[in-house]
C-alpha cells in the first residue's frame, strides 16, 4: 500500500499491490494543471510511475471513484507510459454509471460520441468484484456527491473517494448535477456499518488550519463514528440534509471544475489540437449579458 498525497488539491492517491504477484492497482491519479501559466505537467503521474517501477509492480488496472471536478486524471497518461514500458494495458475503470455524467457534460463541453465511447476500459457493476493478482477487490456504489461515485473494498481497507472525508472535515458537497445529499448520507452510513477496525481511505484531506495537522490518508470505521463531524454516530438524516443543503447553497464552483470535467469525462484523454500542434483547447463556459 502506497498513499500519495498531491498538494494542490488535496488529493490522496492510492497504489495497492499485491505482496505475492505484484500486482497493482492505483486510485484516482492526478495530472497537474496550473492556471498561472496554462501548463499541464505529469509531476504527480510521473511520481507514481517512479513507485510503481522501483516495487517492480505490474498494474493492471487505473481506478477513478469518479469524474472528479477540481483535478484531472491522470489515467490515459499513466496508461500510455506504462505501455511504453511493455507492460500490459492497464485498464481505466470505474463505476457504470459514469454514463449519465457523460451524458450530462458532453453537450455543455462540445464532446464528441467516439471520445466518450473509447474513454474507459472497463465499467463496473455494482458489488462487481475483480482481482489484484491474488488479492479480491469489490466495487462499492457510493452516491451522493456525485451520481455515479464509487469506493473499492480491498481486504479491510475501502477507498472511499469523495464519500466521506476524515473525521474534522466531514463531507463532501452535493450540489453538482444530480449529486444528492440524502443519498450521500446513506452512502456514509453504509461504511459506517462496516467493523469498527476498517481502514477508510479518503479522496481528499484539507487539514482546518487551526488543527495543525498532516493530512490523513485514513481514519478506522470507529474514528469515523466516534468524531465524524456532519455524520458522527446519532447523526440523523434530516439533520445531515439540512446541514448539507444550506451549506453548499454558500458553495463556489471548484477552480478547476469546467477544465477537469471535460477531461475526465474522456477517461483523462485530451482533446485534440486541430492544427497538430502540442497545444490542446478547453472549453471555459461564460455568461454573457444582453447588450443594446
Amino acid at each position: 500500500m502506497h498513499t500519495i498525497f498531491e498538494q494542490q488539491t488535496g488529493t490522496w492517491q492510492y497504489i495497492v499491490a499485491c505482496p505475492n504477484t505484484r500486482q497493482a492497482v492505483i486510485i484516482d491519479p492526478v495530472l497537474n494543471l496550473s492556471l498561472t501559466d496554462f501548463k499541464i505537467t505529469a509531476t504527480s503521474a510521473d511520481e507514481l510511475l517512479a513507485v510503481a517501477e522501483t516495487n517492480n509492480y505490474t498494474v493492471t488496472r487505473l481506478l477513478e471513484t469518479h469524474a472528479h471536478a477540481d483535478h484531472l486524471t491522470g489515467a490515459f497518461y499513466l496508461q500510455q507510459r506504462l505501455l511504453t514500458k511493455n507492460q500490459p494495458k492497464a485498464l481505466i475503470s470505474t463505476g457504470h454509471r459514469i454514463r449519465q455524467v457523460q451524458e450530462t457534460f458532453a453537450a455543455k463541453y462540445g464532446v464528441a460520441q467516439a471520445d466518450l465511447d473509447q474513454a474507459f476500459d472497463h465499467l463496473f457493476d455494482d458489488n462487481e468484484t475483480f482481482p489484484v493478482g491474488d488479492l479480491t477487490a469489490q466495487v462499492l456504489h457510493l452516491p451522493g456527491h456525485t451520481p455515479d461515485h464509487s469506493g473499492y473494498r480491498i481486504g479491510s481497507n475501502v477507498f472511499t473517494g469523495d464519500s466521506i472525508f476524515n473525521p474534522d472535515v466531514g463531507s463532501a458537497r452535493c450540489d453538482f448535477p444530480n449529486g444528492d445529499a440524502r443519498a450521500l448520507y446513506n452512502s456514509m452510513q453504509k461504511l459506517l456499518a462496516l467493523p469498527a477496525h476498517f481502514r477508510l481511505y479518503t479522496g481528499h484531506d484539507y487539514p482546518p488550519a487551526d488543527f495543525g495537522r498532516e493530512p490523513l490518508a485514513f481514519v478506522t470505521v470507529a474514528e469515523q463514528l466516534k468524531g465524524n463531524k456532519h455524520v458522527k454516530q446519532g447523526t440523523s438524516e434530516d439533520e445531515f440534509v439540512e446541514w448539507r443543503r444550506t451549506r453548499d447553497a454558500t458553495l463556489n464552483e471548484p477552480r478547476l471544475l469546467h477544465q477537469a470535467l471535460q477531461v475526465n469525462i474522456r477517461g483523462g484523454r485530451l482533446p485534440v489540437s486541430s492544427d497538430g500542434s502540442q497545444r490542446t483547447f478547453l472549453l471555459v463556459p461564460f455568461h454573457i449579458p444582453q447588450f443594446r
